[in-house]
């Protein structure tokens, strides 16, 4: 998977051949099956007689319909169009769609005929099809917006902004629509649409990263998996999105799907992603901070299984090569705050070493001033929305002994609301958690460490004295 723009010359359908047998698809052979009787539409004056002989035309074999296209692109166009908006039957505007769908599927360059058609009239091309996206059969709805994928995707006219905004928005949306039958329809238009470079900022706008992460961290089918992370990986050419990914915590998401998945096609695109999460960032900060992530979520042990499995496609042993190489001359080069960093960033906090080290503490504690408190806001953001008992004790340790080795960040933790927080997981269920939070509130309380830490031990030494002066008088 070298290049998106090979990709962008590939058939849509050579992508996924599964695409084939989805609900769309398998309905659409059906209805392909009852051709509506036209005449009565033309009797009823519902259509002109220039339509009629028009759809009567292209609604004939293979040959004769490409040969009538051919001769005839603005009148097949308008009466499409015209037909969308005078019929009502749902029946008869399922037909149209895959008519319309079935000639551009068999030539891409067809949708300027309805581009050049719009601009000649000076009409809007797509609120003929995007007004079919409020209508409640379930498939008039996927097949107008898979033509509008179409329209967006292969003609010379990018899709207007405002436009642009409401179809990304309806597909987000539609992703998230619980048991949605056309799920994979609808996965298939954005795996479209993201490969144009000027359509993927778009979707970030409608936090629509943010939804493939949430979706992908539920359970769903290997498919719709595949096509999610396959959005993912077209969005990775872009290499300022690359840079930013995974601030939507990717690479966990997609390291967790990695270990679990037995299904070939989805370890490729996955490997294919985190390759252009190193590769394409110009940052060469950011890449090695995507490297120290997956270190940290394992993935270097995932890849060297794979290493021992025999593939085909050399793509993936490609990716294995590359991915293991740059995985492990950035271990070589891992700091401890290095290390610090990326867990706190993953959001996936655990006991490991740094955290209970004093000198890791004497010695980076300010650095987490760094970046505008950049890890500290991390952990604060942790304490307000983590349900892991894990993850919220650590967070409360971490941010007591930042204040303990600079006590000037007890305002700083203050002011972002940390205090408040830790505060309230006194109250908190399990038994570490509040534990761990005391600490930290005494940490936060105190004014000078060093003079409580010799104060608890002066009332130690009293203790034991006074005991041992009781039990003498006994």
């Amino acid at each position: 998977m070298s290049d998106v723009q090979d990709l962008m010359s590939l058939p849509d359908d050579k992508i996924d051949m599964i695409a084939a047998t989805s609900v769309l698809q398998q309905q659409a052979g059906d209805i392909r099956q009852n051709k509506p009787n036209w005449a009565p539409y033309v009797q009823s004056q519902m259509i002109s007689q220039e339509d009629y002989n028009c759809v009567s035309a292209l609604d004939k074999d293979k040959k004769s319909q490409a040969q009538y296209l051919h001769d005839n692109p603005g009148q097949c166009a308008k009466t499409f169009l015209n037909l969308l908006s005078h019929v009502s039957k749902d029946q008869t505007i399922q037909y149209i769609l895959v008519m319309i769908d079935d000639l551009l599927q068999e030539d891409r360059t067809r949708v300027q005929i309805f581009h050049d058609y719009a601009i000649k009239r000076k009409e809007s091309v797509w609120a003929p099809f995007l007004n079919l996206l409020n209508r409640q059969d379930g498939f008039i709805v996927n097949m107008a917006s898979r033509v509008v994928g179409k329209l967006a995707c292969w003609g010379q006219e990018l899709m207007p902004k405002s436009d642009l905004h409401f179809y990304l928005q309806w597909l987000k949306d539609q992703l998230t629509v619980a048991n949605n039958e056309y799920i994979q329809s609808v996965g298939r238009c954005l795996q479209m649409m993201l490969r144009v470079d000027e359509y993927r900022f778009a979707f970030v706008t409608v936090d629509g990263i943010s939804t493939l992460i949430s979706i992908l961290s539920s359970r769903v089918n290997f498919q719709v998996q595949y096509q999610l992370v396959f959005c993912l990986w077209v969005l990775t050419f872009n290499p300022l999105l690359a840079e930013k990914m995974n601030k939507f915590n990717v690479i966990p998401i997609l390291a967790d799907i990695l270990s679990d998945s037995a299904k070939e096609k989805v370890t490729r695109i996955i490997l294919a992603v985190f390759r252009n999460m190193i590769e394409k960032p110009e940052d060469a900060q950011v890449a090695k901070e995507h490297c120290i992530a997956m270190v940290q979520c394992k993935v270097m042990k995932q890849l060297q299984i794979l290493e021992q499995r025999r593939f085909d496609d050399e793509d993936i042993s490609a990716d294995l090569e590359f991915l293991i190489e740059k995985l492990q001359s950035s271990v070589q080069d891992l700091s401890s705050f290095d290390e610090y960093a990326t867990e706190v960033k993953s959001a996936r906090l655990e006991w490991s070493p740094v955290h209970k080290s004093a000198k890791f503490w004497r010695e980076n504690a300010q650095r987490l001033n760094e970046k505008n408190y950049e890890l500290l806001r991390i952990l604060v953001h942790l304490l307000e929305t983590s349900k892991d008992a894990l993850v919220l004790s650590v967070a409360s340790y971490d941010i007591g002994e930042y204040v303990r080795h600079y006590p000037r960040g007890k305002h700083v933790i203050e002011q972002l609301g940390g205090k408040q927080l830790v505060m309230q997981l006194l109250g908190h269920d399990d038994p570490n958690v509040r534990y761990e939070a005391l600490l930290a509130v005494q940490k936060l309380m105190v004014h000078n460490w060093e003079y409580l830490g010799k104060q608890l031990e002066k009332e130690s030494e009293k203790g034991a004295q006074g005991g041992a002066a009781i039990s003498g008088k006994a």
